[in-house]
This record gives C-alpha cells, sequence and structure tokens, in this order.
C-alpha cells in the first residue's frame, strides 16, 4: 500500500554528511541516503577531488553509479580489458559518466589550481565502496 502523505525532505549544503565511505584522494559527502533522508532504495552525494589530485582505485559493489560532472575538468580512469590497458575518460562541466557495478576506477584532477566537482547517485541505499591497489 502506498503511503501518500510521506513528507518531502529539503537537504542544503550545510547539511551534507562526510560520514560516508571514503577513498584517499577524494570527499565524498552525502546528501540522500537511509543515514539522512531514510531512503530505501537510493543514495546521492558529492565526489570533490583536489587540485592535481589523484583517488586511489576503488569500486561500488553492486552499486549502478551515475555521475554528473558539476564543476573542473575530472578524468574518470578504467581498465578496457579488450586494449589490455588503461582508458581515461576526460570530462567537462555538463557531461555524465555511467559506472555499471563492480568495476575498479578512479577520478583524477589534472587541474593544478581548480577542485573538481561531481554529484553521484547510487542504486543502494548506502556509498558502498572498496578500495583496492590496482584497476585489474
Amino acid at each position: 500500500m502506498n503511503d501518500f502523505h510521506q513528507k518531502l525532505h529539503h537537504v542544503v549544503p550545510a547539511g551534507l554528511s562526510g560520514d560516508t565511505a571514503q577513498t584517499t584522494g577524494m570527499r565524498r559527502v552525502e546528501a540522500i541516503s537511509g543515514k539522512t533522508v531514510g531512503s530505501e532504495a537510493l543514495w546521492m552525494g558529492e565526489t570533490h577531488v583536489s587540485a592535481s589530485t589523484a583517488s586511489d582505485n576503488h569500486h561500488h559493489g553492486e552499486s549502478e553509479t551515475a555521475i554528473y560532472v558539476v564543476r573542473g575538468n575530472p578524468v574518470f580512469v578504467f581498465y578496457d580489458e579488450q586494449a589490455g590497458a588503461e582508458k581515461r575518460l576526460e570530462t567537462k562541466p555538463g557531461d555524465y559518466i555511467f559506472v555499471p557495478p563492480w568495476v575498479p576506477h578512479r577520478e583524477e584532477n589534472p587541474d593544478p589550481s581548480n577542485e573538481a566537482v561531481v554529484v553521484i547517485a547510487r542504486t543502494t541505499q548506502e556509498a558502498i565502496v572498496v578500495n583496492l591497489p590496482s584497476l585489474h
């Protein structure tokens, strides 16, 4: 039975929480999650990558991850098995990236002066992060 009388939740920037899974080289903050608003199947937040920084390699387990580039020109790196080499996806504000479940990747910010910021949505209630020594 649907409950049409639940309330909406408004999360302002000051309400973002850094109490979530982290990867060295980036900072994640969550806006929408089970902890923050009681969501049951969705996680949404931001990732910040400082200037001239690369994150550690990681994957997000069973989560599908959608990324929207807000600021900067982050580079998303993964191992392309067909090519037998790392592949780099260079982005700009307005671009989207889809990361399938279990795919190892990392984010890099080659800009020497400016932070890169992306908005992330995941198909699991919490931010699953598994840090890895390599991309393959």
